[in-house]
This record gives structure tokens, sequence and C-alpha cells, in this order.
């Protein structure tokens, strides 16, 4: 098997690729010879020290979905098969060709979705499924903001938006992703390349907001706060702003200056709206909450309710192109590595 293996935090060099025998396929477990691992920006944090889940344990190997095909299956196992193609989810260790895990963590692939497609779904739905239906408990009806919304958490939100009867504005960075909004159900667009961010948003949703999805950290969320309308919910998944973007390792005074302009909310400032975060690598051990979620989006994938959306494949030769790449914030839809 190859897998990539971190060492020690560091930049894109960090990143380095090993050859291992295979695991065995212990009791009560699968073994899944992996075609394709999704890439997400929370790699590239692990990479670089920064990610609070991953403290302590170094050396580590990265990626948090895989999609494959089952190659072994341990005793006691009967929900699984050999040649079964599944996707499947990891707490950490999903940039490997061979991978061992509870059959929990596995869900049948849908028809007509290749491996590659389906390595880059768990993750970012997850994240987008929790945001919506948990954390912002939306209703039909309620007006969303999605801030990058061409990414890979930002497609699955509008998509997801759409399945709840919930209109969604989507704001982007650059021109050539506004199509890929709109062809996601997105009711307007904000490319704030090109126009006023705040003045585009007030204009689509004159009354405010019912929920704001937010991975920035910095720069919007004060701004996105005051657009909640009475009862929204602003919601925080994510601090991208506070790591530089193009420093493929950021030093500590950039994280500082940054960390320090988060903006600080005050109870007495909530009039009826809430602020509200999550990180969904902390539920990992509730497989139960994950596996009804996967279940409900699968089958909506199935039904054709929820689109496939661009997916650029890197070998995993390429591990460091990859997060290169999405660390320019450059790209569409999702990242991939191939084995």
């Amino acid at each position: 098997m190859k897998r990539i293996v971190i060492r020690r935090p560091g930049g894109h060099d960090a990143l380095e690729l090993v050859e291992e025998p295979d695991p065995p396929a212990a009791p009560g477990r699968v073994r899944v010879k992996v075609a394709a691992a999704g890439v997400n920006y929370a790699d590239a944090v692990v990479r670089m020290g920064y990610y609070e889940a991953a403290k302590g344990l170094y050396p580590i190997t990265p990626g948090f979905e895989f999609a494959g095909t089952v190659d072994a299956v341990g005793s006691g196992v009967t929900a699984f098969k050999t040649g079964d193609r599944v996707v499947g989810i990891s707490r950490f260790g999903a940039y490997a060709s061979a991978l061992v895990v509870d059959p929990r963590q596995l869900w049948p692939c849908p028809e007509g979705w290749d491996l590659s497609e389906c390595a880059a779904f768990p993750a970012v739905y997850l994240t987008a499924y929790y945001g919506l239906f948990k954390t912002a408990k939306v209703e039909p009806g309620e007006r969303v903001l999605v801030h990058s919304a061409a990414g890979g958490v930002g497609t699955a939100l509008l998509q997801l938006c759409r399945v709840a009867g919930c209109p969604a504005v989507a704001v982007v960075g650059a021109a050539h992703k506004v199509d890929l909004c709109r062809s996601l159900g997105a009711e307007a667009v904000i490319d704030r390349s090109s126009s006023d961010l705040w003045a585009e948003a007030d204009r689509a949703a004159p009354d405010g907001y019912g929920a704001i999805f937010d991975a920035n950290g910095v720069a919007t969320l004060r701004e996105g706060f005051k657009r909640l309308a009475p009862g929204g919910r602003l919601v925080v998944y994510g601090f991208a702003d506070i790591l530089p973007r193009g420093k493929a390792m950021p030093g500590l005074l950039d994280l500082a200056w940054n960390y320090l302009r988060v903006p600080r909310f005050s109870a007495l400032e909530f009039k009826n709206r809430a602020v509200m975060g999550f990180n969904v690598v902390y539920l990992f051990e509730k497989l139960e909450l994950a596996g009804e979620a996967m279940i409900r989006m699968l089958d909506w994938a199935r039904q054709g309710r929820l689109k496939k959306v661009p997916v650029a494949c890197f070998p995993v030769e390429k591990a460091a192109q990859a997060h290169a790449s999405l660390e320019s914030g450059t790209t569409q839809g999702k990242l991939v590595l191939t084995f």
C-alpha cells in the first residue's frame, strides 16, 4: 500500500509518500482498496500543524474521506462483501491506498457515480448537512447566504438548501465561479471581485437572512451578523482568513495578527440573533449521526436531487500540488487524490 505521512508539521514538502505492507482485515472490520481520497482545506491545516484535533498525533496520515472497493472482510461482518463499491469516512488516515475500518464508516456508492466523485462527497456534505439541519435548523422559505459558495462545502450547501426549500444567495470570489453556483440552484450570485458584497447582499435580502454560513472567520463575520433577520443564525464552520493565502506554512505572527482580528460578540447585541460554530470531526465518535445523514444524502444523490460537482484529480504522488492548488483559492468543487 501507499500512503502519505506527515512526520512533523511543515510546508508542502512535509507530505511524504511511503510504501508499506497492506494491513490485514481484523475481525469485525472491512479492508478497502482505496481508489480516491478527498482533499479538504482541513488537510492543509493538519499539514501545517494548526489543526486542534490532530495535536499529539504526529506522525499522521491526513484525510477524512475515501472511496474504493472492498477487498477483504473480517470475521463477523455481514454488511459488505468483497467487490462492493463503497464510500467512507475516517478520522484522519484516508490518504492511503488501503484502509481497514469499522463497517459503520462505509456506505454503498450510488449508481452512476464514479469512485472519484464518491470520494469527494462525505466531508463536505456532512459538514453542510450538520450546519443546515442540526445547527441552524433551517425551515422552508428561510433565505440563506453562503460564502465561498463554489468550494466543496459551499456547493454542498447550495444543493442542500434547494432540498430544504431555502432560497440561497451565493458569494464567490471570481467571475468564473458564478455559473457553477447558478447551476446548483443559487437564487442570486454575488461576485465580490467585481461588486460590493454587502450592498448586493442587502439588495438580495432586504429583510435579512435566516441563516448565513461563513468559513472565512475574519473578514465577513461582523458584517454578516448585521444582516441577520430576527431569529437569524450566523453559522461559523471554518477560519480560512486566519491562514494567509499563498503561504504553504504561515508564520506565528501572521496567525496571531489574524486571530486578533476575529470579531467578538457580546450577548447584549444579539437581539434574537445567534452566532453558532461547529467542526464535524469532533462528532466522529457519533457514527449513528453520520450514518443517518449519509443514508439520506446518498438516497438524494440516487434520486438525482443532488448533482455532481467538478472534481479535479491528482495522483497521490502530486499531493503537494493538490494542496497548493486548494490553498490558492482559485478552485471550484472538490479535489481528490487518486491511487
